[in-house]
């Protein structure tokens, strides 16, 4: 399909309507490729807005699992633009997999979540922002994906806890969070608390990978993954006391508060 079919920006200036006459497999084949693009405006204003109101929209309901094997495919590419924004679209998918319950197979969820899970553990190019290719937010990203997995595939809240624990721990890193990195995985961890059925010590018992990175901890300079990790705790124990606008509170939310209360008197010592 060529490019000239589709005029982005007028699109974009109306507000995407979704263009008659050309078949959804095409343009999410159009929109898949631009999401690859280093240019900000290609990647993230027309083919994301576009693709993420479409999704939302059931306009790709015949092509969600073709999008979601897609984006996961993405997650070896030789760019980052490419790699963190890949999360943003199985998070379309996978939410509105839940929102119309048998759209996306359980199969194709746990597929991807094999991919994402080892990618974003792996991926080395944290940057919130570049100044040439725009957002890239690759903790971010993940941690909207999370949320939704956990939605998709209940089975795995314990395991997407502990994922987003040790991306917050991960050590081998110079990025410092400064593009509320810590906000978005704090709303992660507390989307996933909401799942039901989640008993006290699955909602707290992620915090020992956290436990386990702090310890042996001594006097000196704050390492930056260290910084990174009481950053998301003090977002975190926000999140837990204020709730969500959408949810609310979630369950344990008080035994967790707690819990990453007494983290952060390690550095806050003067806490009460």
């Amino acid at each position: 399909m060529s490019a000239d079919l589709v005029d982005w920006a007028s699109i974009a200036a109306a507000g995407f309507p979704f263009p008659e006459g050309i078949p959804a497999s095409q343009l999410a084949v159009e929109l898949s490729a631009m999401l690859v693009s280093a240019d900000p405006e290609i990647r993230d204003d027309y083919a994301y807005t576009g693709a993420a109101r479409w999704i939302r929209k059931g306009h790709f309901d015949e092509v969600l699992e073709v999008l979601g094997d897609t984006a996961v495919s993405r997650f070896t590419h030789p760019e980052v633009q490419a790699r963190t924004f890949a999360p943003l679209i199985l998070c379309s998918v996978l939410t509105r997999g839940h929102t119309v319950p048998g759209l996306v197979p359980k199969e194709a969820a746990e597929r991807w979540y094999a991919r994402f899970s080892a990618w974003y553990l792996a991926e080395q190019d944290t940057r919130g922002w570049d100044d040439s290719l725009g957002w890239l937010h690759a903790v971010a990203h993940g941690a909207d994906a999370a949320a939704a997995f956990a939605k998709a595939l209940p089975d795995r809240r314990t395991g997407l806890l502990e994922l987003c624990a040790r991306r917050m721990t991960a050590k081998q890193t110079d990025y410092r969070y400064m593009q509320l990195e810590d906000a978005r995985l704090a709303r992660a961890l507390t989307r996933i608390l909401q799942a039901p059925g989640l008993k006290r010590e699955e909602a707290t018992g992620w915090l020992t990978v956290v436990v386990a990175a702090l310890d042996g901890g001594g006097p000196g300079p704050l390492p930056v993954w260290a910084f990174n990790t009481f950053a998301t705790l003090q977002s975190l124990h926000l999140h837990l006391t204020r709730g969500l606008a959408d949810e609310g509170v979630p369950p344990h939310a008080e035994a967790v508060a707690a819990r990453a209360c007494d983290l952060l008197r390690v550095p806050y010592y003067w806490l009460d």
